[in-house]
Protein backbone atom coordinates (compact mmCIF):
# COMPACT_ATOMS: atom_id res chain seq x y z
CA UNK A 1 0.00 0.00 0.00
CA UNK A 2 1.34 3.43 -0.92
CA UNK A 3 1.25 6.14 1.69
CA UNK A 4 -0.42 9.43 0.90
CA UNK A 5 1.93 12.08 -0.41
CA UNK A 6 4.55 9.57 -1.39
CA UNK A 7 5.57 9.05 -5.00
CA UNK A 8 6.38 5.78 -6.55
CA UNK A 9 8.70 5.54 -9.50
CA UNK A 10 8.71 2.50 -11.73
CA UNK A 11 11.95 0.57 -11.59
CA UNK A 12 13.96 -0.20 -14.72
CA UNK A 13 12.69 -3.75 -14.63
CA UNK A 14 9.02 -2.95 -14.14
CA UNK A 15 8.65 0.19 -16.26
CA UNK A 16 6.33 -0.15 -19.21
CA UNK A 17 8.04 2.89 -20.78
CA UNK A 18 11.40 1.19 -21.11
CA UNK A 19 12.56 1.05 -24.72
CA UNK A 20 14.79 -1.68 -26.07
CA UNK A 21 18.35 -0.69 -26.80
CA UNK A 22 18.94 0.12 -30.46
CA UNK A 23 22.70 0.23 -30.27
CA UNK A 24 23.30 -3.40 -29.49
CA UNK A 25 24.65 -5.38 -32.47
CA UNK A 26 24.31 -2.30 -34.66
CA UNK A 27 26.60 -2.39 -37.70
CA UNK A 28 29.42 0.11 -37.38
CA UNK A 29 28.73 1.80 -40.72
CA UNK A 30 25.22 2.80 -39.65
CA UNK A 31 26.51 5.11 -36.95
CA UNK A 32 27.51 7.83 -39.38
CA UNK A 33 23.93 8.18 -40.56
CA UNK A 34 22.21 8.03 -37.17
CA UNK A 35 20.56 11.39 -36.47
CA UNK A 36 22.11 13.40 -33.66
CA UNK A 37 20.13 13.40 -30.39
CA UNK A 38 17.52 16.15 -30.27
CA UNK A 39 18.27 17.01 -26.65
CA UNK A 40 21.88 16.26 -25.69
CA UNK A 41 22.33 15.76 -21.97
CA UNK A 42 24.01 18.52 -20.02
CA UNK A 43 25.98 18.30 -16.81
CA UNK A 44 23.84 20.31 -14.41
CA UNK A 45 26.36 20.48 -11.60
CA UNK A 46 29.45 20.91 -13.76
CA UNK A 47 30.24 23.80 -16.09
CA UNK A 48 33.87 23.15 -16.89
CA UNK A 49 35.37 24.30 -20.17
CA UNK A 50 35.68 20.68 -21.28
CA UNK A 51 31.96 20.18 -20.82
CA UNK A 52 31.17 23.34 -22.73
CA UNK A 53 33.53 22.25 -25.48
CA UNK A 54 31.81 18.90 -25.73
CA UNK A 55 28.43 20.65 -25.95
CA UNK A 56 29.62 22.93 -28.74
CA UNK A 57 31.01 19.90 -30.56
CA UNK A 58 27.66 18.19 -30.25
CA UNK A 59 26.00 21.23 -31.78
CA UNK A 60 28.36 21.12 -34.73
CA UNK A 61 27.61 17.43 -35.19
CA UNK A 62 23.90 18.21 -35.23
CA UNK A 63 24.46 20.91 -37.87
CA UNK A 64 26.57 18.51 -39.95
CA UNK A 65 23.92 15.81 -39.64
CA UNK A 66 21.22 18.27 -40.70
CA UNK A 67 23.25 19.39 -43.72
CA UNK A 68 23.83 15.76 -44.71
CA UNK A 69 20.13 14.99 -44.46
CA UNK A 70 19.29 18.07 -46.53
CA UNK A 71 21.81 17.03 -49.17
CA UNK A 72 20.40 13.51 -49.24
CA UNK A 73 16.90 14.90 -49.77
CA UNK A 74 18.26 16.89 -52.72
CA UNK A 75 19.59 13.72 -54.33
CA UNK A 76 16.25 12.01 -53.77
CA UNK A 77 14.44 14.98 -55.33
CA UNK A 78 16.46 14.43 -58.50
CA UNK A 79 14.40 11.25 -58.91
CA UNK A 80 11.08 11.98 -57.21
CA UNK A 81 10.55 15.32 -58.96
CA UNK A 82 10.82 13.59 -62.33
CA UNK A 83 9.44 10.12 -61.73
CA UNK A 84 7.14 10.43 -58.66
CA UNK A 85 7.71 9.55 -55.01
CA UNK A 86 7.32 5.80 -55.55
CA UNK A 87 10.04 5.29 -58.12
CA UNK A 88 12.72 4.57 -55.48
CA UNK A 89 10.70 1.70 -54.06
CA UNK A 90 10.27 0.27 -57.55
CA UNK A 91 13.99 0.52 -58.29
CA UNK A 92 14.78 -1.14 -54.97
CA UNK A 93 12.90 -4.22 -56.14
CA UNK A 94 15.11 -4.64 -59.20
CA UNK A 95 18.11 -6.91 -59.10
CA UNK A 96 21.66 -6.17 -60.14
CA UNK A 97 24.22 -3.51 -59.36
CA UNK A 98 23.45 -0.15 -60.94
CA UNK A 99 23.63 3.62 -60.36
CA UNK A 100 21.81 6.71 -61.56
CA UNK A 101 23.73 9.98 -61.86
CA UNK A 102 22.51 13.52 -62.51
CA UNK A 103 24.59 15.41 -65.13
CA UNK A 104 22.83 18.69 -64.29
CA UNK A 105 24.16 18.72 -60.71
CA UNK A 106 27.69 19.94 -59.94
CA UNK A 107 30.17 17.08 -60.07
CA UNK A 108 27.76 14.70 -61.83
CA UNK A 109 26.95 12.92 -58.54
CA UNK A 110 25.36 9.55 -57.90
CA UNK A 111 21.73 10.13 -56.89
CA UNK A 112 20.64 6.50 -56.62
CA UNK A 113 22.41 3.21 -55.83
CA UNK A 114 20.74 -0.17 -56.14
CA UNK A 115 20.43 -2.75 -53.39
CA UNK A 116 22.78 -5.02 -55.31
CA UNK A 117 25.64 -2.52 -55.22
CA UNK A 118 27.00 -3.37 -51.72
CA UNK A 119 27.35 -7.05 -52.57
CA UNK A 120 29.48 -6.26 -55.63
CA UNK A 121 31.49 -3.28 -54.39
CA UNK A 122 31.41 -3.42 -50.61
CA UNK A 123 30.16 0.16 -50.43
CA UNK A 124 26.98 0.83 -48.41
CA UNK A 125 24.40 2.55 -50.58
CA UNK A 126 24.40 5.77 -48.58
CA UNK A 127 28.16 6.00 -48.74
CA UNK A 128 28.10 6.55 -52.51
CA UNK A 129 25.20 9.04 -52.74
CA UNK A 130 26.48 12.47 -53.72
CA UNK A 131 29.88 11.11 -54.67
CA UNK A 132 31.33 10.81 -58.12
CA UNK A 133 31.72 7.47 -59.85
CA UNK A 134 35.49 7.85 -59.67
CA UNK A 135 35.48 6.15 -56.28
CA UNK A 136 35.32 2.79 -58.10
CA UNK A 137 38.49 3.44 -60.11
CA UNK A 138 42.16 2.94 -59.39
CA UNK A 139 45.60 2.34 -60.82
CA UNK A 140 44.37 0.26 -63.77
CA UNK A 141 42.47 3.14 -65.36
CA UNK A 142 43.17 3.11 -69.10
CA UNK A 143 43.19 6.48 -70.85
CA UNK A 144 41.88 5.12 -74.13
CA UNK A 145 38.96 3.46 -72.36
CA UNK A 146 38.24 6.62 -70.40
CA UNK A 147 38.25 8.65 -73.60
CA UNK A 148 35.81 6.19 -75.14
CA UNK A 149 33.36 6.52 -72.28
CA UNK A 150 33.80 10.28 -72.20
CA UNK A 151 32.90 10.54 -75.87
CA UNK A 152 29.88 8.30 -75.36
CA UNK A 153 28.67 10.46 -72.48
CA UNK A 154 29.23 13.69 -74.37
CA UNK A 155 27.58 12.15 -77.42
CA UNK A 156 24.69 11.00 -75.22
CA UNK A 157 24.73 7.40 -76.41
CA UNK A 158 24.91 3.98 -74.77
CA UNK A 159 28.31 2.36 -74.29
CA UNK A 160 29.68 -0.93 -72.95
CA UNK A 161 33.24 -1.66 -71.87
CA UNK A 162 35.03 -4.31 -69.80
CA UNK A 163 36.89 -2.53 -67.00
CA UNK A 164 38.71 -3.10 -63.74
CA UNK A 165 36.90 -1.51 -60.82
CA UNK A 166 37.80 -1.52 -57.15
CA UNK A 167 35.88 -2.65 -54.11
CA UNK A 168 35.75 -0.72 -50.88
CA UNK A 169 38.57 -2.84 -49.42
CA UNK A 170 40.83 -1.92 -52.34
CA UNK A 171 40.68 -5.24 -54.16
CA UNK A 172 40.32 -5.00 -57.96
CA UNK A 173 37.75 -6.92 -59.99
CA UNK A 174 36.57 -7.06 -63.58
CA UNK A 175 33.10 -5.80 -64.49
CA UNK A 176 31.18 -5.04 -67.63
CA UNK A 177 30.12 -1.39 -67.44
CA UNK A 178 26.99 -0.45 -69.37
CA UNK A 179 26.37 3.32 -69.54
CA UNK A 180 23.17 4.74 -71.03
CA UNK A 181 21.48 8.18 -71.01
CA UNK A 182 17.89 8.70 -69.85
CA UNK A 183 16.14 11.14 -72.19
CA UNK A 184 13.14 13.42 -71.76
CA UNK A 185 10.76 11.97 -74.35
CA UNK A 186 9.40 15.36 -75.45
CA UNK A 187 12.45 17.58 -75.93
CA UNK A 188 15.30 15.05 -75.90
CA UNK A 189 17.10 16.47 -72.86
CA UNK A 190 19.27 14.08 -70.83
CA UNK A 191 17.87 13.78 -67.31
CA UNK A 192 20.11 11.05 -65.89
CA UNK A 193 22.78 8.58 -66.82
CA UNK A 194 22.41 4.92 -65.93
CA UNK A 195 25.48 2.80 -65.11
CA UNK A 196 25.02 -0.98 -64.78
CA UNK A 197 27.87 -3.13 -63.48
CA UNK A 198 27.96 -6.85 -64.27
CA UNK A 199 30.83 -8.93 -62.80
CA UNK A 200 32.94 -10.78 -65.37
CA UNK A 201 33.99 -14.32 -64.51
CA UNK A 202 37.55 -15.63 -64.75
CA UNK A 203 39.33 -15.18 -68.05
CA UNK A 204 38.17 -17.36 -70.91
CA UNK A 205 40.39 -18.81 -73.69
CA UNK A 206 39.42 -15.90 -75.94
CA UNK A 207 41.35 -12.83 -74.86
CA UNK A 208 40.30 -9.26 -75.39
CA UNK A 209 42.62 -6.42 -76.29
CA UNK A 210 40.84 -3.88 -74.14
CA UNK A 211 41.72 -3.51 -70.49
CA UNK A 212 41.29 -0.83 -67.87
CA UNK A 213 38.25 0.76 -66.30
CA UNK A 214 36.36 3.79 -67.45
CA UNK A 215 33.66 5.64 -65.56
CA UNK A 216 32.27 9.11 -66.27
CA UNK A 217 33.17 11.37 -63.39
CA UNK A 218 34.47 14.76 -62.39
CA UNK A 219 38.02 15.70 -63.31
CA UNK A 220 40.62 15.96 -60.57
CA UNK A 221 42.96 18.78 -61.38
CA UNK A 222 46.11 16.87 -60.51
CA UNK A 223 45.20 14.01 -62.88
CA UNK A 224 43.43 15.79 -65.72
CA UNK A 225 44.47 14.62 -69.15
CA UNK A 226 45.97 17.68 -70.80
CA UNK A 227 45.59 16.58 -74.37
CA UNK A 228 41.83 15.97 -74.10
CA UNK A 229 39.28 18.65 -74.88
CA UNK A 230 38.08 20.45 -71.75
CA UNK A 231 34.77 19.32 -70.31
CA UNK A 232 32.02 21.80 -71.07
CA UNK A 233 29.43 20.35 -68.70
CA UNK A 234 29.13 17.97 -65.81
CA UNK A 235 27.81 15.37 -68.22
CA UNK A 236 31.09 15.22 -70.13
CA UNK A 237 33.43 15.17 -67.18
CA UNK A 238 35.87 12.27 -67.03
CA UNK A 239 38.91 11.71 -64.84
CA UNK A 240 42.00 9.57 -64.86
CA UNK A 241 43.03 8.45 -61.40
CA UNK A 242 46.19 6.39 -61.67
CA UNK A 243 47.66 6.87 -58.20
CA UNK A 244 44.93 5.45 -56.00
CA UNK A 245 45.82 1.86 -55.22
CA UNK A 246 49.57 1.51 -55.28
CA UNK A 247 52.03 -1.25 -55.97
CA UNK A 248 49.79 -4.20 -55.09
CA UNK A 249 47.52 -3.41 -58.03
CA UNK A 250 50.48 -3.21 -60.39
CA UNK A 251 51.59 -6.68 -59.36
CA UNK A 252 48.02 -7.96 -59.69
CA UNK A 253 47.74 -6.51 -63.19
CA UNK A 254 50.99 -8.17 -64.25
CA UNK A 255 49.64 -11.56 -63.19
CA UNK A 256 46.01 -11.02 -64.28
CA UNK A 257 44.95 -11.74 -67.83
CA UNK A 258 42.44 -9.37 -69.45
CA UNK A 259 38.87 -10.63 -69.26
CA UNK A 260 36.23 -10.34 -71.92
CA UNK A 261 32.53 -10.11 -71.25
CA UNK A 262 30.51 -13.04 -72.51
CA UNK A 263 27.32 -12.73 -74.52
CA UNK A 264 25.48 -13.72 -71.35
CA UNK A 265 27.10 -10.81 -69.46
CA UNK A 266 26.13 -8.35 -72.19
CA UNK A 267 22.58 -9.67 -72.30
CA UNK A 268 22.32 -9.38 -68.53
CA UNK A 269 23.45 -5.75 -68.64
CA UNK A 270 20.95 -4.93 -71.39
CA UNK A 271 18.15 -6.75 -69.56
CA UNK A 272 18.87 -4.87 -66.33
CA UNK A 273 18.95 -1.55 -68.18
CA UNK A 274 15.67 -2.39 -69.93
CA UNK A 275 13.96 -3.12 -66.60
CA UNK A 276 15.21 0.18 -65.18
CA UNK A 277 14.02 2.18 -68.18
CA UNK A 278 10.64 0.47 -67.95
CA UNK A 279 10.29 1.50 -64.30
CA UNK A 280 11.40 5.08 -64.95
CA UNK A 281 9.07 5.41 -67.92
CA UNK A 282 6.08 4.03 -66.01
CA UNK A 283 6.51 6.32 -63.03
CA UNK A 284 7.50 9.38 -65.04
CA UNK A 285 4.03 9.35 -66.59
CA UNK A 286 2.62 10.21 -63.17
CA UNK A 287 4.45 13.55 -63.26
CA UNK A 288 3.70 14.19 -66.93
CA UNK A 289 7.42 13.99 -67.78
CA UNK A 290 7.80 10.88 -69.91
CA UNK A 291 11.30 9.45 -70.32
CA UNK A 292 12.80 6.99 -72.76
CA UNK A 293 16.08 5.31 -73.63
CA UNK A 294 16.31 6.87 -77.09
CA UNK A 295 16.27 10.51 -78.08
CA UNK A 296 12.94 11.74 -79.39
CA UNK A 297 13.55 15.09 -81.10
CA UNK A 298 11.01 17.32 -82.79
CA UNK A 299 10.67 16.51 -86.47
CA UNK A 300 12.97 18.65 -88.59
CA UNK A 301 14.37 20.59 -85.61
CA UNK A 302 18.03 19.89 -84.81
CA UNK A 303 18.48 19.30 -81.09
CA UNK A 304 20.91 21.42 -79.11
CA UNK A 305 23.68 19.60 -77.27
CA UNK A 306 23.29 18.92 -73.57
CA UNK A 307 26.31 21.19 -73.01
CA UNK A 308 24.51 24.14 -74.58
CA UNK A 309 21.22 23.27 -72.88
CA UNK A 310 22.89 23.28 -69.47
CA UNK A 311 24.69 26.56 -70.16
CA UNK A 312 21.48 28.25 -71.32
CA UNK A 313 19.57 26.80 -68.38
CA UNK A 314 21.69 28.84 -65.95
CA UNK A 315 20.45 32.12 -67.47
CA UNK A 316 17.53 33.45 -65.42
CA UNK A 317 15.98 35.89 -67.89
CA UNK A 318 13.00 35.15 -70.11
CA UNK A 319 14.23 34.35 -73.62
CA UNK A 320 14.01 32.01 -76.60
CA UNK A 321 16.59 30.99 -79.18
CA UNK A 322 15.63 30.75 -82.86
CA UNK A 323 17.48 29.33 -85.87
CA UNK A 324 17.21 31.56 -88.95
CA UNK A 325 18.79 28.89 -91.15
CA UNK A 326 15.71 26.68 -90.80
CA UNK A 327 12.38 27.27 -92.57
CA UNK A 328 10.18 29.76 -90.70
CA UNK A 329 12.94 30.49 -88.17
CA UNK A 330 11.70 28.07 -85.45
CA UNK A 331 12.34 28.22 -81.72
CA UNK A 332 15.01 25.70 -80.71
CA UNK A 333 15.28 26.68 -77.03
CA UNK A 334 13.01 28.34 -74.47
CA UNK A 335 13.98 29.33 -70.94
CA UNK A 336 11.93 28.45 -67.87
CA UNK A 337 11.28 32.15 -67.24
CA UNK A 338 9.78 32.48 -70.73
CA UNK A 339 7.45 29.56 -70.08
CA UNK A 340 6.33 31.18 -66.83
CA UNK A 341 5.75 34.51 -68.57
CA UNK A 342 3.69 33.15 -71.44
CA UNK A 343 1.98 30.11 -69.88
CA UNK A 344 3.07 27.73 -72.64
CA UNK A 345 4.90 24.46 -72.10
CA UNK A 346 8.22 23.83 -73.79
CA UNK A 347 6.71 21.06 -75.91
CA UNK A 348 4.10 23.47 -77.30
CA UNK A 349 6.52 26.09 -78.60
CA UNK A 350 9.64 24.21 -79.74
CA UNK A 351 9.62 24.32 -83.54
CA UNK A 352 7.21 27.26 -83.68
CA UNK A 353 7.86 30.75 -85.00
CA UNK A 354 7.78 33.58 -82.45
CA UNK A 355 4.69 35.02 -84.10
CA UNK A 356 2.53 32.74 -81.93
CA UNK A 357 2.74 35.47 -79.27
CA UNK A 358 1.11 37.99 -81.58
CA UNK A 359 -2.58 38.86 -81.53
CA UNK A 360 -5.15 41.28 -82.94
CA UNK A 361 -3.62 44.31 -81.23
CA UNK A 362 0.03 43.50 -81.93
CA UNK A 363 1.61 46.20 -84.05
CA UNK A 364 2.42 45.01 -87.58
CA UNK A 365 4.89 47.86 -88.02
CA UNK A 366 6.90 46.68 -85.03
CA UNK A 367 6.98 43.14 -86.38
CA UNK A 368 8.25 44.40 -89.72
CA UNK A 369 10.95 46.41 -87.93
CA UNK A 370 12.11 43.23 -86.19
CA UNK A 371 12.23 41.40 -89.54
CA UNK A 372 14.36 44.13 -91.11
CA UNK A 373 16.91 44.01 -88.31
CA UNK A 374 17.07 40.21 -88.52
CA UNK A 375 17.73 40.35 -92.24
CA UNK A 376 20.50 42.91 -91.64
CA UNK A 377 21.92 40.80 -88.78
CA UNK A 378 21.49 43.72 -86.39
CA UNK A 379 20.14 43.95 -82.84
CA UNK A 380 17.01 45.90 -81.98
CA UNK A 381 14.90 46.79 -78.96
CA UNK A 382 11.15 47.29 -79.39
CA UNK A 383 7.98 47.57 -77.36
CA UNK A 384 4.85 45.72 -78.42
CA UNK A 385 1.71 44.06 -77.11
CA UNK A 386 1.96 40.27 -76.92
CA UNK A 387 -0.46 37.55 -75.81
CA UNK A 388 -0.16 34.74 -73.29
CA UNK A 389 -1.62 31.27 -73.74
CA UNK A 390 -4.73 32.19 -71.72
CA UNK A 391 -5.40 35.16 -74.01
CA UNK A 392 -4.28 37.86 -71.61
CA UNK A 393 -1.96 40.57 -72.90
CA UNK A 394 1.27 42.06 -71.59
CA UNK A 395 3.46 44.99 -72.60
CA UNK A 396 6.59 43.30 -73.91
CA UNK A 397 9.98 45.00 -73.89
CA UNK A 398 11.71 42.83 -76.49
CA UNK A 399 15.43 42.68 -77.27
CA UNK A 400 16.35 40.69 -80.41
CA UNK A 401 20.04 40.09 -81.11
CA UNK A 402 22.04 37.89 -83.50
CA UNK A 403 24.27 35.28 -81.84
CA UNK A 404 27.43 34.47 -83.75
CA UNK A 405 29.53 31.35 -83.47
CA UNK A 406 33.30 31.19 -83.10
CA UNK A 407 33.81 31.80 -86.84
CA UNK A 408 31.70 34.98 -86.75
CA UNK A 409 28.66 33.62 -88.57
CA UNK A 410 25.16 34.06 -87.16
CA UNK A 411 24.11 30.77 -85.59
CA UNK A 412 20.98 31.86 -83.71
CA UNK A 413 18.89 34.85 -82.71
CA UNK A 414 18.03 35.42 -79.07
CA UNK A 415 14.72 37.05 -78.13
CA UNK A 416 14.73 38.43 -74.58
CA UNK A 417 11.23 39.26 -73.30
CA UNK A 418 10.33 41.45 -70.34
CA UNK A 419 6.86 42.21 -69.02
CA UNK A 420 7.02 45.96 -68.33
CA UNK A 421 4.03 45.81 -66.01
CA UNK A 422 5.65 43.23 -63.71
CA UNK A 423 7.56 44.34 -60.64
CA UNK A 424 11.05 42.92 -61.04
CA UNK A 425 14.30 43.39 -59.17
CA UNK A 426 17.06 44.13 -61.66
CA UNK A 427 19.81 44.46 -59.05
CA UNK A 428 20.04 48.20 -59.62
CA UNK A 429 20.21 47.87 -63.42
CA UNK A 430 17.89 49.30 -66.01
CA UNK A 431 15.59 46.81 -67.80
CA UNK A 432 17.56 47.27 -71.03
CA UNK A 433 20.89 46.48 -69.35
CA UNK A 434 19.27 43.49 -67.61
CA UNK A 435 18.25 42.15 -71.00
CA UNK A 436 21.69 42.78 -72.49
CA UNK A 437 23.12 40.66 -69.68
CA UNK A 438 21.12 37.70 -70.97
CA UNK A 439 22.28 38.39 -74.53
CA UNK A 440 25.89 38.42 -73.39
CA UNK A 441 25.51 35.16 -71.46
CA UNK A 442 24.01 33.44 -74.51
CA UNK A 443 26.84 34.72 -76.70
CA UNK A 444 29.46 33.35 -74.34
CA UNK A 445 27.78 29.94 -74.20
CA UNK A 446 27.39 29.67 -77.98
CA UNK A 447 30.87 30.87 -78.89
CA UNK A 448 32.68 28.71 -76.35
CA UNK A 449 30.87 25.55 -77.43
CA UNK A 450 30.92 26.25 -81.16
CA UNK A 451 34.72 26.28 -81.04
CA UNK A 452 34.66 22.59 -80.07
CA UNK A 453 31.73 21.72 -82.32
CA UNK A 454 29.39 21.10 -79.39
CA UNK A 455 26.35 23.23 -80.34
CA UNK A 456 24.21 20.44 -81.74
CA UNK A 457 23.84 16.83 -80.65
CA UNK A 458 25.79 14.31 -82.70
CA UNK A 459 23.76 12.27 -85.16
CA UNK A 460 22.67 8.90 -83.85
Amino acid sequence: MVKAGSSRRPTRESSSLQLPSKTKHRPHHIRFYDPAPLHPRRQIFSSSSADRSRHRSGGREMETSGAAEEEERGFAASLTARYSDWVVEELDELGGSFLLTDPAMPGHPIVYASRGLPALTGYPRRDVLGRNARLFQGAATDRAAVAGVREAVRGQRAHQVAIINYRRDGSPHWVLLHVAPVFHAADGRVLHFLAVQVPIAAATPRRAACRGPAVFAACREEARVEEELPCATHAGEVFVDIDKRGLETTRWLEAEEPRVASDCDKEKALSTASSIFSALNRYSKLTGLVVCGKRCDSVGIPALSSSLNLSLGRIKQSFVLTDRHLPDMPIVYASDAFLSLTGYSREEILGCNCRFLSGPDTSVDVLEEISRHICCEQACTVRLLNYRKDGSTFRDLLQVSPIRNASGKVAFHVWVHLDESAKCDFNGLTPEIWQLGAVGAVRVAVRSLSASGSLLRPAQ
